[in-house]
């Protein structure tokens, strides 16, 4: 009888422990409190992404929110100008950060300052882009997406689709992962691929460079875009061409979920980038506080995951709130 009782209390304090401890986990991110006792170290982030793009508005707060639970005072800043932002990793550098975050959109630009870092003792992280130069550049890890094994994944998708023909556009010139994408779904897809270059800073023509090859071509039957802003321009000069090309995209967010959802968009390539900038902020607090690296010298991946009108309404909840 007394092993019943003792029994029935710990199967009380188990049913009802776990709970209080989430609960209290989430008053104190809430609260802005951290869930560790190590120092207050100081993180920066240094990407690649331009002016208003929502993606790196989703890194930006994964990475924040794990900078709270591992009391982490988190610096952010960006530059799509490859100079620009070894000098904004050159600076942080100069701060004695204890940890970096950086992306190798154009990785010549990013080598020389990732050695000083190396140099000044600071661990490095890089996220996005830049898996291939990742490790010789000197990097704990990469975490991302492998850029050319989701631009087959595209190929793929765009052949059990039946499309013929696809535009992929590329709205930063000299990004080596936005080449990467297009030359991997060119090298999946059993149909034509062609490349169009446009000025990603300027949204009006990005919708007219668009619209004009539509319309200079009627075979096109597939529009691939490379970031979730630039889906609603594609659907727009598909309209203003009177196209029956269906508009995919690379990356999520919520308006991309409400084009699946309705059917204007055909399908969208998931990398999570709320988990890139959660899990290395993470990933460095690990290496500070208990020599932990992940990846045994690889890419940690986090997509490509392929979403479709099927998966549109269960991911909307999270597009909404910025985590997906």
């Amino acid at each position: 009888m007394l092993a019943a009782v003792v029994g029935a209390s710990l199967a009380g304090c188990s049913s009802t422990g776990g709970k209080r401890a989430e609960d209290a986990r989430k008053a104190q991110a809430a609260a802005g409190k951290s869930a560790v006792t190590t120092p207050r170290w100081t993180f920066a982030m240094v990407t690649h992404s331009g002016d208003g793009d929502t993606f790196w508005d989703i890194v930006q707060s994964g990475a924040e929110q794990a900078a709270v639970k591992d009391n982490i005072n988190f610096l952010y800043s960006h530059s799509d100008e490859g100079q620009q932002q070894a000098q904004l990793v050159q600076a942080a550098i100069d701060k004695k950060v204890n940890g970096l975050i950086v992306t190798l959109a154009k990785p010549d630009a990013m080598k020389g300052v990732i050695a000083e870092a190396e140099k000044a003792g600071i661990p490095v992280i890089t996220v996005n882009s830049g898996s291939e130069q990742s490790k010789a550049y000197g990097a704990l890890t990469h975490i991302g997406q492998d850029e050319t094994i989701a631009g087959e994944a595209v190929g793929d998708e765009l052949d059990k689709r039946g499309r013929k023909k696809a535009l992929c556009v590329l709205h930063e010139q000299g990004n080596v992962g936005h080449e990467q994408r297009c030359a991997g779904a060119k090298k999946a897809f059993g149909g034509e691929l062609q490349n169009l270059y446009v000025d990603g800073t300027n949204m009006p023509d990005v919708q007219a460079s668009i619209e004009a090859k539509l319309q200079s071509d009627r075979s096109i039957d597939s529009v691939v875009t490379l970031g979730a802003p630039f889906a609603d321009a594609a659907v727009q000069a598909r309209k203003t061409a009177e196209s029956k090309a269906e508009v995919d995209t690379f990356d999520l967010n919520a308006k991309v979920a409400a084009g699946l959802k309705a059917g204007t968009l055909g399908f969208a390539v998931d990398q999570q980038p709320y988990l890139q900038g959660y899990q290395a902020v993470d990933l460095l607090w690990l290496y500070k506080y208990n020599a932990d690296v992940l990846g045994g010298g690889r890419p940690v991946l986090t997509g490509p995951q392929i979403i479709t009108k099927t998966d549109a309404a269960e991911l909307e909840e999270y597009t909404e709130r910025g985590t997906r």
